[in-house]
């Protein structure tokens, strides 16, 4: 099977070498295989890769042998596609994508197929918030026994590393602000739950068998604060250009928080902390104008 991969995955991977350029180029090197060799093993065709894609894996439209459609997930392992893998077996297709192959050990998700073109980010902003944290609602579970999932505390520990290295004197202020905020959090979470871990509107994507699905989750367990707070700074262009943005956001906070019975101030803490970090890794990696916008909608927080 001849392909290219699509030029989004390929930059994202150059972008953020966790494991190294030569690791990121020696996965993309090996995927024509693995994608031929996860083909055949599973009787399927190809229909096509889908384009532009994600940043972090390759998705493949295939039919099963029965002509069912569906979808060939493919993803390094810093994108740790056993975790995913694990949640969508636990959510057993409730709120998610279903998982069609959870007995496999090959580093390959088969998925049921969805409309990636239709996602509920194409909703007027009103009506795709209340569709996607009514997703979201769904997948906030209690964790499987014995799960190898993350914490919170794990992840935002790495990610508070990062942030007090890459700090300089534009973002010093909102990085103490947000570390000051997670240290509080987390001295006091209320609960653990199964999170989805990158919620976002176009992570919900039109299904036959519910009208939305979430896709793509990278799982973690913590409080569900943590999970809503990525999508408070949903369409953050567009809340950018406008001039009542900071106070539609603080009424959003508010209106999301009330919608999911959760505490505003927890709810504003962790959107703080997870805007600044976006904001500072997008600096690093030179995406100055994304890093721009998230660290201006930070301060509005």
């Amino acid at each position: 099977m001849a392909f290219e991969p699509p030029q989004r995955l390929v930059r994202a991977l150059g972008e953020t070498p966790q494991d190294g350029i030569d690791g990121a180029t020696e996965w993309l090197e090996k995927l024509p295989e693995q994608v031929q060799l996860a083909v055949d093993l599973r009787e399927l065709t190809v229909e096509r890769v889908q384009a532009p894609g994600g940043r972090s894996s390759l998705v493949v439209l295939v039919r099963q042998i029965d002509g069912t459609p569906a979808v060939l997930k493919f993803a390094p392992e810093r994108a740790r596609p056993e975790s995913e893998r694990a949640a969508l077996a636990h959510w057993d297709g409730f709120g998610a994508v279903q998982l069609l192959n959870p007995g496999d050990t090959q580093g390959v998700l088969l998925l049921e197929r969805l409309h990636p073109e239709v996602s509920v980010r194409s909703l007027p902003e009103a009506k795709a918030l209340l569709e996607a944290a009514g997703t979201l609602r769904r997948l906030w579970v209690e964790p499987p026994a014995g799960h190898v999932f993350e914490t919170v505390a794990e992840r935002t520990g790495r990610q508070a590393g990062a942030m007090r290295a890459s700090a300089d004197g534009e973002t010093v202020a909102l990085v103490d602000a947000a570390l000051a905020a997670r240290e509080e959090l987390l001295a006091d979470a209320p609960e653990a739950r199964l999170l989805h871990g990158t919620f976002r509107q176009s992570k919900v994507l039109a299904g036959e068998r519910l009208p939305w699905l979430a896709v793509g989750p990278d799982p973690v367990i913590g409080e569900r604060a943590f999970d809503l707070a990525r999508l408070v700074r949903d369409r953050v262009e567009d809340l950018i250009a406008s001039p009542s943005g900071a106070s539609t956001t603080r009424r959003r906070v508010k209106r999301l928080a009330e919608s999911l019975d959760l505490d505003q101030d927890r709810l504003r803490g962790w959107t703080l902390f997870r805007a600044v970090e976006s904001g500072v890794r997008a600096r690093r990696v030179g995406r100055r104008q994304d890093a721009e916008l998230l660290l201006e909608f930070a301060g509005w927080l």
